[in-house]
């Protein structure tokens, strides 16, 4: 195979950024060590332990074929809705549960098991990249604004734009899919039988013991954690640099024009340009930049939607294995980001007006490290995160009936006719 000639002039350009960047850092270095220190504790005290057990329990799911097994029942929803596999909707709970970039590491393993075509993987990507609601409820409804209630705004927004892209996304690549047409539809007869079937050959294809499974879950699981902490610590250092050089002035401009053409206050301009690399430092800048509550909120969603270049950073070096492409991922990042603003101003006056009464004191704020809740709120938010884990799945499998009920009672009355 023919070695693809690198272009010189993104080399260039590439090169000179990362000899500034590393002289920068050298003349700032204390700079550099604070950042670090700040995103390793954020990474120890908050990634770490809520990614962990998921990357686990989701290699031993898909060892054991329970993934192939839930595939089948879902199929009849995921496909009309999403033109995604039914598989799709362990990607999209188990991201709704575990957040960024829980989503990307799963479709990355589907696409190499064949569970997916590459649209497929793509389109999955566009609309599975989701915060998780203890992030949302915990970190930023009642650790940066302090009133539980405005999580809920937050919520859903993010998750009703979430499946908006998802729809805007079902068309992306329908003549470049290579997966082959089913002539005969998605039926319910048999559909019990044909889950036991497609978890056996789940299981048989993978063929390790349970304990091996659990092993190299583990070892994985811990590979892919400590390259996320990587890219966390990296944002966290160039952030701070750009800010200790004065250089954040030159990302500022496009945010301000758009901003003044919005009519959105010029104290959220900061805050979009750390959104912009990183979502928890952009998150506390919205929350604490005295703007107008409402357009606070606005840019806060859109922050947590499009989630910064260090997880986009995350999910380029976890699907760099595999042929999925990035332009469709920052496209729908980008519209994502577009759709949860609109969605926040739908939604702040009447979710506002039925839980606007419930307010906690704001937490003191930090310099790098998003306030965490004490922890009577992070169990109240974990177990709100399970619940809606479980009412997606509901609601997943609610659908998938109501699907296959419509499908059937069609074919009986076109037999009929």
């Amino acid at each position: 195979m023919e070695e693809r000639e690198p272009n010189r002039v993104a080399t260039v350009i590439t090169g000179l950024t990362m000899l500034l960047l590393t002289i920068a850092l050298i003349v700032f270095s204390e700079h550099g060590y604070h950042a670090t220190v700040g995103a390793l504790k954020l990474f120890f005290e908050v990634v770490f332990p809520s990614l962990l057990p998921f990357f686990i329990l989701s290699d031993v799911l898909l060892s054991t074929g329970m993934v192939h097994y839930l595939g089948v029942y879902f199929e009849p929803l995921m496909r009309p809705l999403f033109n995604v596999p039914g598989v799709g909707s362990f990607v999209f709970t188990m991201g709704l549960a575990a957040g960024y970039p829980m989503d990307a590491v799963l479709t990355a393993k589907f696409r190499k098991q064949g569970l997916c075509t590459k649209i497929e993987g793509e389109r999955l990507l566009s609309f599975s990249n989701s915060a998780d609601p203890l992030f949302i409820f915990g970190a930023v409804a009642v650790g940066l604004f302090g009133q539980p209630a405005l999580g809920a705004v937050l919520a859903m927004a993010h998750y009703a734009s979430v499946l908006m892209v998802g729809l805007t996304f079902k068309f992306y690549g329908v003549r470049k899919d290579k997966r082959p047409a089913k002539t005969e539809g998605i039926v319910l007869r048999g559909i019990h039988k044909r889950a036991l079937d497609a978890m056996m050959r789940g299981r048989k294809e993978d063929g390790r013991l349970l304990g091996k499974v659990v092993n190299d879950s583990i070892a994985e699981s811990m590979g892919t954690l400590f390259m996320i902490m990587s890219f966390i610590v990296l944002f966290a250092v160039v952030l701070r640099v750009l800010s200790a050089t004065g250089l954040m002035v030159v990302f500022a401009m496009p945010f301000a024009g758009l901003f003044h053409l919005l009519g959105i206050s010029e104290k959220l301009v900061p805050a979009a340009v750390q959104g912009f690399f990183e979502i928890d430092l952009g998150s506390a800048a919205a929350a604490h930049s005295g703007a107008p509550l409402l357009q606070s909120l606005i840019v806060v969603s859109g922050i947590i939607a499009w989630s910064g270049l260090s997880v986009h950073g995350q999910v380029a070096s976890v699907l760099a294995d595999t042929d999925i492409s990035m332009k469709p991922y920052f496209v729908a990042r980008a519209l994502h980001a577009v759709y949860a603003g609109l969605m926040t101003v739908v939604l702040f006056r009447p979710v506002e007006a039925v839980m606007g009464g419930i307010s906690l004191p704001a937490f003191a704020s930090r310099d790098y490290l998003v306030s965490v809740p004490a922890a009577p709120m992070m169990v109240d938010a974990f177990h709100l995160s399970l619940v809606l884990v479980g009412v997606s799945m509901v609601g997943l499998a609610l659908g998938a009936v109501l699907v296959a009920i419509v499908r059937l009672i069609r074919l009986g009355w076109l037999s009929w006719h």
